[in-house]
């Protein structure tokens, strides 16, 4: 199989890593998706990673805890992935940097773009850690802002279902699939897979986005190669949206 991008920036939730234990780290969730990872790195992908931190700290947790603190938690949680799967794929020959947008220069290097760039041109997987580095932001804002600054080909949003619908399948029998949606489609029909501040900046900056089944077989890989799975959401072809080089 060839592959249809060349460089992709990959947002994995902290919970598919759980597995359904539901927190902490599996091995066995882990390692299949681990392996998938380095086979595209194998095939030439660069690479970039963005990890949520959902199962060791999810939001304030029922606390009445500041906002800002509780997210704090979470970017430490970020952080804790981004370690592990790291080390998971290193077991594997490949080399890969985790860079924190909050600084922890005994852990990772700090968030520095020029140097994230030239170790995807040195054949290394980028882990970004930390999500943006400020408050009130979601880890789809990060990985949204990583795609964009790596200039990506395409986000990819590993999800626990299939695709996109237009409610929730896990409850709805009838719920539709869609293959294909504009970023406008997903803020105008309240869509809930990505969040609008994401679907914003990948829209004003033309990156598409691909979310798709984590579970289902070699998904990623496949994925990657092209085939039509999971859901594409496309930038809307407007003369003021370009993709900046």
């Amino acid at each position: 199989m060839q592959p249809k991008y060349k460089r992709v920036l990959l947002k994995l939730s902290g919970e598919a890593l759980a597995g359904d234990q539901k927190f902490g780290l599996n091995h066995e969730v882990i390692e299949p998706v681990v392996k998938q990872i380095v086979e595209i790195h194998n095939m030439g992908v660069q690479v970039g990673l963005v990890i949520g931190g959902g199962n060791f700290w999810r939001g304030r947790q029922g606390t009445k805890m500041d906002r800002s603190t509780a997210d704090q938690m979470g970017m430490l949680a970020t952080v804790m992935n981004s370690l592990a799967m790291m080390d998971a794929i290193e077991q594997h020959g490949v080399p890969v940097r985790v860079q924190t947008a909050l600084n922890m220069i005994s852990l990772a290097e700090p968030l520095i773009m020029r140097k994230a760039l030239r170790h995807f041109e040195m054949g290394r997987i980028v882990i970004f850690a930390c999500g943006t580095g400020h408050p009130y932001c979601s880890t789809d804002t990060a990985a949204a802002l990583r795609a964009c600054e790596i200039n990506a080909d395409v986000l990819l949003m590993a999800k626990n279902v299939d695709g996109i619908y237009d409610s929730d399948p896990k409850t709805n029998p009838f719920a539709k699939k869609y293959d294909e949606l504009r970023y406008a489609d997903i803020i105008n029909r309240d869509l809930k897979v990505i969040d609008f501040t994401a679907a914003t900046m990948c829209m004003e900056n033309g990156v598409p986005t691909l979310a798709f089944g984590l579970n289902e077989e070699n998904a990623l890989v496949r994925a990657v190669c092209g085939e039509l799975l999971g859901t594409i959401i496309k930038v809307y072809k407007s003369p003021c949206i370009r993709r900046l080089n």
